[in-house]
């Protein structure tokens, strides 16, 4: 696996949100990867499992420039990756807008400030999707979309984020500065606490008898762990031009570039969307045959979603195991065609799906996070 290769140091790296399940993988992989001199955590709350020999500061608001500008200055960092962002699920626009725009800027001018080299930031594949028509093998040439065409809010935050990380990228003022912006689609694994876990309550309530739509489309999702991996290449592939550059070296060709580009990143593998479901039920002891399952139309699905959330509405019940948008999501297309970070940062997976569904199953229920799970499984270690 890629995990026993050896890896050049990169220098002071900083890792924003290192506490977070995306950011903490990255911080552990470039641990056990020896990929630094000095690994810097910054984050509002402290990480569940710190690792020894990395910095970890908790006090750290990315809104707050000045205090970020002095922490920044005392840090002397090589290269900064950013990964903070507030749970899209919150619903809060006033912080998704100060952390995702706001704090982003606030990054960005202090990489610039304290001559950061490179900073590698994370985005979403959900910026060209309008979270309604099918995607088929969508690349880097589709349009952001945003503005009324784009019904999600943290969306158009993250958009607007990746826009002026990318557009600061050889500035004028700060030409050596380099950036690049990584779209992870769907990410699932340990630590996840949006997706697998809810897979996992649909289990334990029994509701893995009833599908909704024919399963006939395809869905990219994406091991945790190969996320944290592209971004390490994409940190090596920005601190190698640097220094390439800076011993009098040649601009990258368009066709090689990192600087400046987006990259989208997926398991290279899409899978219909209920397959995926199916393999994280059976992961957990589900046996249920095909010829048990029956199948709602979407119209149906639909319908009953409606449903639900008027009655929860009315009866101010919180939020429906059922919503509308879940229906488009398990019944359309989205898959991703990744041969630019293929061919760019020379990513390819190193943990598959089959493996990422069985670790993350395992761990979810040892974290205890599903809903109507047994309790005697949490804590619980699995072979």
């Amino acid at each position: 696996m890629a995990q026993r290769q050896q890896y050049q140091p990169l220098g002071h790296i900083v890792v924003t949100g290192g506490s977070g399940f995306l950011g903490n993988h990255i911080v552990a992989l470039l641990h056990s990867r020896n990929a630094y001199t000095k690994l810097t955590v910054l984050d509002l709350k402290k990480p569940a499992s710190p690792i020894s020999g990395v910095n970890y500061i908790d006090t750290c608001d990315l809104t707050n420039f000045e205090a970020l500008l002095s922490t920044f200055e005392s840090l002397k960092a090589d290269a900064v990756v950013h990964t903070a962002s507030p749970n899209h699920t919150m619903g809060n626009k006033d912080l998704m807008y100060k952390v995702n725009v706001e704090g982003t800027r606030n990054v960005v001018n202090a990489c610039q400030e304290t001559g950061v080299k490179a900073l590698v930031h994370t985005s979403t594949a959900s910026l060209v999707h309008d979270t309604k028509s099918d995607l088929i093998n969508a690349d880097e040439s589709y349009p952001l979309i945003m503005g009324k065409d784009q019904p999600e809010y943290y969306t158009i935050t993250k958009a607007q984020a990746e826009i002026h990380v990318l557009a600061s990228n050889r500035t004028p003022e700060y030409p050596k500065f380099l950036t690049c912006a990584l779209r992870p689609s769907a990410m699932f694994g340990e630590g996840d606490v949006q997706l697998i876990p809810p897979g996992l309550s649909a289990y334990y309530k029994g509701q893995t008898k009833v599908q909704i739509g024919q399963n006939n489309n395809l869905f990219d999702f994406t091991e945790i762990t190969n996320v944290a991996h592209a971004h390490h290449l994409a940190l090596a592939a920005l601190l190698a031009t640097r220094e390439r550059e800076d011993k009098g070296g040649s601009v990258p060709l368009d066709t090689e570039r990192v600087d400046g580009e987006a990259f989208f990143i997926t398991n290279d593998s899409p899978v219909y969307f209920f397959d995926f479901a199916r393999s994280v039920w059976a992961a957990a002891g589900d046996e249920t045959k095909n010829e048990q399952v029956w199948t709602l139309s979407k119209d149906i699905g639909l319908l009953i979603a409606t449903l639900m959330e008027l009655v929860f509405w009315l009866f101010r019940l919180g939020k429906p195991n059922l919503t509308r948008q879940q229906v488009q999501y398990t019944c359309m297309t989205r898959y991703f065609n990744i041969d630019k970070a293929k061919t760019r940062l020379g990513y390819e997976p190193v943990v598959t799906m089959q493996e990422g569904i069985r670790k993350g199953v395992k761990d979810a229920l040892y974290r205890g996070v599903v809903r109507g799970q047994p309790m005697e499984l949490k804590g619980k270690k699995f072979d």
